[in-house]
């Protein structure tokens, strides 16, 4: 079973060392214990996109059960598609210029999703969005490198940072584009039993 807090709430992990995971949380009034989940992120063969996030964000939640055996623990994983193609995280600038040729003036979908684990169920998620990003110049496309906020995001750029200036149109959840969505997450947090702080005295 879940171990409470000092509260009687089962404690909540973050399995991400995401910080805007973790602000995404806090904006619900969350304030959950972090521990970043190591896994390999390599597709398996003939995985699509929408399999390769599922498995993602369970195998994180799975490896900080093991390693922290209590409460619930809470994982996502967002990959950035376009056809069949996954867009992961630039290794160097060479592949992130070849991703916003590939991405810029064209849409693509960005794939978020959740999984909650409290060591008996799982609470799954999926948040699809799609994105339109303006072409970049090679020049804009350095600045934005030398920056330094594109090398840990999948397809290269942020949407709640400096590739907001890029970003022409949205469709779906923003949150979602960020790394979390909160709709999803908060009616899984519900399921299992931990709802917003500010509606758990509301909760039926």
């Amino acid at each position: 079973m879940p171990s409470p807090d000092a509260s009687g709430t089962p404690a909540l992990t973050l399995a991400s060392a995401s910080p805007r995971r973790l602000e995404l949380l806090r904006q619900l009034g969350y304030a959950p214990r972090v521990r970043a989940a190591a896994v390999d992120e390599t597709p398996h063969p003939t995985e699509g996109p929408q399999t390769l996030v599922r498995r993602l964000a369970r195998d994180k939640a799975l490896a900080v059960w093991h390693a922290l055996p209590e409460g619930i623990v809470l994982a996502a994983d967002t990959v950035v598609v376009q056809g069949e193609q996954i867009f992961g995280k630039p290794r160097d600038f060479a592949e992130a210029q070849r991703m916003y040729a590939a991405l810029g003036g064209r849409w693509h979908r960005v794939l978020t999703a959740v999984a909650i684990y409290d060591g008996q169920r799982w609470y799954r998620g999926l948040s699809r969005s799609a994105v339109l990003l303006r072409p970049l110049s090679r020049a804009e496309a350095a600045a934005y490198w030398a920056s330094g906020e594109p090398w840990d995001k999948a397809g290269g750029y942020g949407i709640q940072g400096l590739g907001a200036s890029f970003v022409q149109s949205l469709r779906g959840s923003y949150s979602g584009v960020m790394g979390l969505p909160l709709y999803e997450t908060a009616t899984l947090l519900r399921a299992v039993g931990l709802p917003p702080p500010f509606l758990r005295d509301r909760h039926e």
